[in-house]
């Protein structure tokens, strides 16, 4: 994938016009992430990969992995925060049952392998979360599930009663049943999605990557890390459609159109590398891992408008 030289651009003529506005570099906040507490945060949403709870090499389950992202949001819990787990995964764990190596392409191959993964994926999840004596309940969405006013009031309540009993809702997109028409498309999207429907105010996306960079790290050695996004509306354009494993299906374009919606209803959002997954409690210990998206709630923005058609 050929370098993005229009946002590097852009990222150095706000550095020298001295406008702090749309991309900062440094700011002051003494014992808080980038100037936000994050351990303040009352309602959390934590997004893990496919390319995070799998092996690369054979695409089965990173037992390790999975087992230490429990124990962060159980720790979570324990602090007396609501906590939901986004997760992907299911269709790269129903493909490593079934044996193919390859990301499947059909539609029909796509549901067979999330229906396999997701009951496995989910019985796993719960097995490490009764370890910590945590309770997690399943919820599986659609497009339509947000579209559809009287679906989306259900799902609202269903989030609000599991809260309420401290259940750690396990949230994905239902594989087994969406169309191109009713997907989210990726659980980026869907995350930021959830994070506005019921309120919560903070996201953390646990990504392949370190967090933002002024061009594709992978390709560009001079590209910069970004640790501070104020202004989404400054970026979102600005990022390239590639998707960076073989298991999942969110790039950085997904995981900025997901910071637009979470900021706009009025959620910080963290992207930070879910290869360390004790990310998530430096984060609520405010130790900077990640680039932070500042909240900027917009009343006149309808979060349903944002949602691909």
């Amino acid at each position: 994938m050929s370098p993005q030289p229009v946002f590097r651009r852009f990222y150095i003529d706000l550095r020298q016009t001295g406008d702090s506005g749309m991309i900062r570099r440094i700011i002051d906040g003494e014992n808080a992430m980038y100037g936000r507490d994050f351990s303040e945060k009352k309602r959390v949403i934590v997004k893990v990969g496919s390319s995070t709870i799998t092996h690369e090499a054979t695409g089965n389950i990173d037992y390790t992995k999975l087992e230490r992202l429990v124990r962060q949001l159980c720790d979570l819990r324990a602090q007396g925060k609501d906590v939901c787990l986004v997760s992907s995964g299911a269709i790269a764990v129903g493909r490593y049952a079934i044996g193919l190596k390859e990301r499947p392409s059909d539609l029909a191959t796509k549901q067979a392998c999330a229906s396999i993964g997701q009951a496995y994926l989910m019985s796993v999840y719960q097995k490490l979360f009764s370890e910590y004596n945590q309770k997690a309940g399943q919820i599986l969405m659609t497009k339509k599930t947000m579209t559809d006013p009287e679906s989306r009031e259900n799902a609202r309540n269903t989030f609000e009663e599991l809260f309420a009993l401290g259940v750690i809702p396990v949230v994905n997109e239902n594989d087994t049943v969406a169309t191109h028409e009713i997907q989210f498309g990726d659980n980026d999207s869907l995350s930021a999605i959830v994070a506005a429907l019921v309120k919560a105010d903070a996201l953390i996306l646990l990504s392949d990557i370190d967090g933002l960079y002024t061009d594709n790290p992978n390709t560009n050695p001079d590209a910069e890390f970004v640790p501070v996004v104020e202004n989404i509306d400054a970026v979102v354009d600005m990022a390239s459609e590639d998707s960076t494993s073989n298991v999942g299906t969110g790039g950085m374009t997904a995981k900025l159109r997901a910071a637009q919606i979470a900021t706009y209803s009025g959620a910080d959002m963290v992207i930070t590398n879910g290869k360390h997954i004790g990310n998530i409690h430096r984060i609520f210990e405010n130790k900077d891992k990640g680039t932070l998206f500042v909240a900027n709630k917009r009343d006149d923005v309808r979060v349903l408008d944002l949602l691909e058609d």
